[in-house]
């Protein structure tokens, strides 16, 4: 399976699948021969743009068809698909093209209210290397329409766009997906076309999806729960994929039925608010067959509810980083609601996980230790950032996940803490330091701490602890009303408490235990 590539794996399943359906959006079906013939299409018009193997192309736009041929066509061309997250602010989107040096980006004039273009225009003095703005739905005077772009694709012979596909190499980088860090900017995590093919070929294998199966994809196409184990997979697999663009119960509910869903992995939040929904009797859920979930703890009561009232035949759990594809760990078909609910399952096959201590060597079964993984999922490092990759992946190709996990004698894995003080929010990965980062810019405050504290529903959310600046008359709503406006909303705080001064050891460090023994007993009284 090393040798194949993504622009391989779309024609093979043309040819595999045929006129089965591949993508259904709205009004648009396409199948899977439609789409490989879409994908060489827009092949054609970035070879007209002028993109070269190794140049990078973002998508920033919600799950809709046209980012999946958007992402096909550039990959075709050689070009490394950058994705950006719908959620991120003007600026947090600016740091991520001007970094990875995208000559075009694909993007859309309307969603949640925000229009992307307008956005990128007014950041575009700051992007050198940004050459065009292509506008996949929507129309502006800053951006060239999709159907025009795709349109200037015919001075370029059909060819040329296919041998320059067949060219693409499993070892030529796919993507590359930013992901924040504990050092407060985003670094870009590089996977190439093998590895990533051959991790979900295991991926949609070990979970059972399979031609026919009516996927949801309510994961957000830009995370790679929802490009590489959504559109992709199911281009493997011979599914079904149905883009949903936005999380709303009531419309999933109503898609469920209306559309025979069979398939849709998400983090445990989504399922917990399809059981509360009032009316979810009143719902077709018939064809619900399998859910794959993870990014947070998952009760054992939720597994059983999600078996007998939603239906679901097969529930797994799974756990990766952006940094190996998306996949390290996964549970098999088979396994308890204890197993499934308490782990996250164990090493996929030629994967290797251990758990070590301080001195880098293997801490006994059943006792804590920081999970390293070495294999073929490994990113092949972060982009033009030799340094933060070193410190990541070791001379062993071990990558050091600074997960904290416990290995039970059957190898399967459970997360216990963070070393990194990452936090998740319903399936969102939080980065403190990238947080206070933004916080401490605003001018605001002397110092701010962030750590994640427990939520019944998001699994984690973020609590700040701020020292106003000399001058500064700050409020815990004012605090929050900044950040809504300046940062994505789930890295926002969802607690906030002012105070004069913040715990520190004697070099100066702030000591996050102290300030999660003070959440603690601040959420206890609340």
């Amino acid at each position: 399976m090393q040798s194949r590539t993504i622009p391989r794996v779309v024609r093979e399943a043309a040819s595999l699948f045929g006129d089965a359906t591949a993508v259904e959006d709205g009004d648009v079906h396409l199948t899977f021969r439609q789409l490989a013939e879409a994908g060489v299409a827009a092949t054609r018009a970035f070879l007209a743009a002028g993109i070269e193997p190794g140049d990078r192309v973002a998508i920033w736009a919600p799950n809709a068809h046209e980012w999946i041929v958007a992402a096909i066509g550039l990959q075709g061309a050689g070009g490394v698909l950058v994705p950006l997250n719908t959620r991120l602010k003007r600026t947090e989107a600016g740091y991520i093209l001007e970094k990875s040096a995208a000559r075009l980006l694909c993007t859309v004039t309307d969603f949640l209210g925000v229009d992307y273009v307008a956005e990128v225009a007014q950041i575009r003095s700051e992007l050198p290397a940004l050459e065009g703005v292509i506008a996949l739905r929507g129309s502006s005077p800053n951006a060239t329409p999709w159907k025009e772009f795709l349109a200037r694709g015919s001075s370029v012979p059909e060819e040329k766009a296919r041998a320059r596909a067949e060219a693409v190499s499993p070892d030529d980088l796919s993507d590359i997906l930013f992901t924040s860090g504990t050092t407060g900017n985003p670094k870009g995590v590089m996977t190439a076309h093998g590895q990533n093919v051959e991790a979900f070929l295991v991926w949609s294998e070990l979970v059972g999806l399979r031609a026919g199966d009516r996927y949801l994809i309510v994961n957000p196409f830009f995370h790679s729960f929802g490009y590489k184990a959504g559109w992709l997979s199911c281009i493997l697999r011979g599914a079904t994929a149905l883009p949903h663009p936005v999380f709303d119960v009531a419309q999933v509910l109503t898609r469920i039925g209306r559309e025979r869903v069979s398939a849709m992995p998400g983090p445990p939040t989504l399922y917990q608010s399809l059981l509360a929904h009032p009316d979810r009797s009143r719902y077709d859920l018939s064809n619900l067959r399998l859910a794959v979930t993870g990014a947070a703890p998952v009760p054992v009561p939720l597994i059983e509810r999600m078996r007998s009232e939603l239906g679901f035949e097969t529930i797994l759990t799974a756990y990766g980083l952006t940094e190996t594809c998306g996949v390290v760990t996964m549970c098999r078909e088979g396994d308890d609601a204890e197993t499934i609910s308490k782990t996250s399952g164990r090493a996929i096959p030629g994967v290797e996980v251990r758990c070590i201590d301080e001195s880098g060597k293997d801490v006994p079964r059943g006792t804590p230790g920081e999970i390293i993984v070495r294999g073929y999922n490994v990113m092949r490092g972060y982009f033009e950032d030799p340094d933060e990759t070193a410190k990541t992946i070791d001379a062993e190709g071990f990558l050091h996940t600074g997960d904290i996990g416990v290995m039970d004698e059957r190898g399967y894995i459970q997360i216990t803490d963070r070393i990194k003080d990452m936090f998740i929010m319903g399936g969102f990965n939080c980065y403190p330091a990238e947080i206070e980062g933004l916080m401490f810019g605003s001018g605001l405050f002397a110092q701010v701490a962030v750590i994640g504290v427990p939520d019944e529903r998001m699994g984690e959310v973020g609590m700040a602890f701020v020292v106003p600046a000399p001058g500064r008359d700050v409020t815990p709503a004012s605090v929050t009303t900044w950040c809504r406006e300046n940062m994505a909303n789930y890295k926002v705080p969802r607690h906030v408490e002012v105070v004069s001064e913040l715990p520190v050891t004697a070099s100066g460090k702030v000591t996050k235990f102290k300030l999660r023994e003070r959440a603690e007993g601040l959420l206890a009284r609340s």
